[in-house]
């Protein structure tokens, strides 16, 4: 089915030609149409037109609503203010608009693919090997999984890219103790769970640090063995790959808790781009972009100074011939850019690696791998705090387990969901109570601005009133739960009805759902389309108290053009929380 023009487009259509036949050099120009309390809408763009063509801006108002068609889409326009236009919709062209999208088979709400796609490569969720996932992780897993669907679902080629910590001196000593040890990584049972893997790689690793640091030997031995490693030595690279498979038994156990998709394709770590490394440096070099300095390969920059004033390098290759994270990361860009030819590169990145990156990306432009039809965003995000607004930690002041922190919302929102619960069995309890969770701790991360710090307070979390994802499940469920008891009734639109004013309020912003996911895709920002949701089950609401759907019974065209309000924003709150990354359960 072809895609929807929204109303608001219609509007700006209508504008523009009016707009043009007045002043005919304003053609193009944006008439600056926003959704009003004084009316649907409200255009402030002929202020700046008629200071430019030196006219009254009153006067070119009033010319140009007398050439605004009106009718069939705009019921209204009058002149307010200055210059403004107050524009009212014809409640048909709402209902007619809103049936097409109820009409779209495709389940996209008539809302049109990107006319021009390109190819992202999106890097986020980047656990390490060996290491326990913690409350650090999850921002970057839980936003870059919603950035990944809101691109694809306007149209955009995405690549996802799993950068994990699976290189580097600690491998040495991992590697050389489970050689001297080698029963410690077997396993009697073949299914074993990611807790197990994850409990298994947690001891080998306290056992191999300990005799690292009281061992001066095995510490020789440690060190020779991260030189084969990066000289690929055959059985030294089987013994790490151990530890890469079994890692990846627990972030996958991790990841689908979180009920987040994972495919082993995408987890390209910082051992894949090895062979790109010593290339990497040589053309850097050779290009003068990096220069040698006490022996290290560095590339200089002269607005980043530290703080005694001198200029702080990004040394892609140290004085002893190693590589650092910047070698990794600009191969990792020259990949990305020319094997996978992206557009754009996308880190979800914690804030406070903002510098190294602002350093990585200005050295791949001086190079020519990043320019005007190329380019790299960190879409940086702030820090998880604790309900005292301090960094997250437990009670010891350790860092907080990510499959604590998850286990702990599951229950808590089992509780919330057992009490509210009818005719739910155990086990749909159980089930509910996971997506609730789960989608309870998404909700509060995506519902903030990714650059800002957030309170991880789980109480409010799964609370059902205020901004929770809770409260939009339960707005979810409880249509679906109207739409069973409506008997004979069916939701359809009658296009002929007048409306009230809570259903031209919910009918107007069902129709605004294509343009927020859209700006929510082109700024990386989820927290839009969570705001746009919660602000459409806070609609609903008022609707459903004002409005009677099925008791009191109001005449059946009513009842059916009402049942279909409720239908399409039940698919549209569905739609719009599983590009969230959250379920939507049928019962509650």
């Amino acid at each position: 089915m072809a895609s929807v023009t929204s109303l608001s487009d219609n509007v700006q259509q209508h504008l523009a030609s009016a707009l043009s036949a007045t002043l005919p050099e304003a053609a193009g120009a944006d008439p600056l149409l926003r959704r009003s309390d004084r009316a649907d809408f409200q255009a402030n763009g002929i202020l700046a037109l008629a200071k430019k063509a030196k006219a009254n801006p009153r006067e070119l108002a009033t010319q140009v609503v007398s050439r605004v068609v009106t009718g069939d889409v705009i019921k209204d326009v009058e002149v307010s203010g200055p210059g403004f236009l107050n524009i009212t919709i014809a409640d048909r062209a709402i209902t007619r608009n809103l049936a097409a999208r109820y009409a779209d088979e495709t389940g996209r709400l008539g809302v049109p693919l990107a006319e021009h796609p390109g190819t992202t490569v999106i890097d986020y969720a980047q656990p390490n090997v060996a290491k326990e996932m913690h409350v650090g992780h999850l921002r970057s897993a839980v936003i870059g999984d919603s950035v990944v669907q809101l691109l694809e679902f306007t149209g955009e080629n995405v690549v996802r890219r799993h950068h994990i910590g699976d290189w580097g001196t600690q491998f040495g000593m991992l590697i050389q103790y489970l050689d001297e040890h080698p029963h410690e990584l077997d396993h009697k049972d073949a299914q074993v769970t990611g807790e197990e893997a994850m409990s298994n790689l947690d001891r080998l690793y306290k056992a191999a640090r300990k005799k690292f640091d009281s061992d001066e030997e095995f510490k020789t031995r440690a060190r020779r063995r991260v030189v084969d490693l990066q000289a690929g030595d055959e059985h030294t690279l089987a013994m790490w790959q151990k530890f890469v498979d079994e890692s990846k038994i627990y972030f996958f156990s991790v990841f689908e808790k979180l009920d987040m998709e994972i495919q082993d394709a995408d987890i390209v770590g910082e051992s894949g781009y090895n062979d790109m490394l010593a290339e990497t440096c040589r053309l850097l070099e050779e290009s003068g972009v990096a220069v040698r300095s006490e022996g290290a390969l560095c590339v200089f920059f002269d607005d980043i100074k530290g703080p005694d004033g001198n200029p702080v390098p990004l040394i892609v290759q140290k004085s002893d011939g190693g590589y650092g994270y910047a070698a990794t990361d600009l191969s990792a860009i020259r990949d990305r850019v020319f094997n996978l030819k992206a557009n754009t590169l996308l880190y979800v990145v914690d804030a406070r690696q903002a510098l190294h990156f602002r350093m990585v990306f200005e050295t791949a432009r001086r190079a020519g791998w990043l320019n005007d039809d190329v380019t790299a965003v960190q879409l940086a995000f702030g820090t998880v705090l604790g309900k005292d607004g301090k960094p997250f930690k437990t009670r010891e002041g350790e860092t907080v387990r990510l499959v604590d922190l998850l286990d702990e919302a599951i229950d808590r929102a089992s509780a919330v969901v057992r009490e509210k619960a009818q005719d739910l069995s155990e086990e749909e309890i159980a089930e509910r109570g996971a997506q609730v969770g789960i989608g309870a701790v998404k909700y509060a991360d995506l519902s903030t601005s990714a650059n800002r710090d957030y309170k991880f307070d789980l109480d409010q979390m799964v609370s059902l009133n205020g901004d929770t994802s809770v409260y939009l499940q339960y707005a979810y469920a409880r249509i679906q739960s109207i739409l069973r008891k409506a008997g004979e009734v069916r939701a359809t639109a009658h296009p002929e009805l007048g409306l009230h004013e809570a259903e031209r309020a919910l009918g107007l912003h069902l129709d605004s759902f294509g343009e927020t996911v859209r700006e929510a895709a082109a700024e990386y920002a989820p927290h839009k389309l969570a705001a746009y949701l919660y602000q459409l089950a806070s609609l609903f609401t008022s609707f459903y108290d004002k409005c009677p759907v099925i008791k009191p019974q109001p005449p059946r065209d009513v009842a059916e053009n009402r049942l279909f309000l409720s239908d399409l924003t039940a698919r549209t709150l569905h739609q719009g929380m599983a590009l969230l990354g959250i379920r939507t359960p049928e019962k509650l």
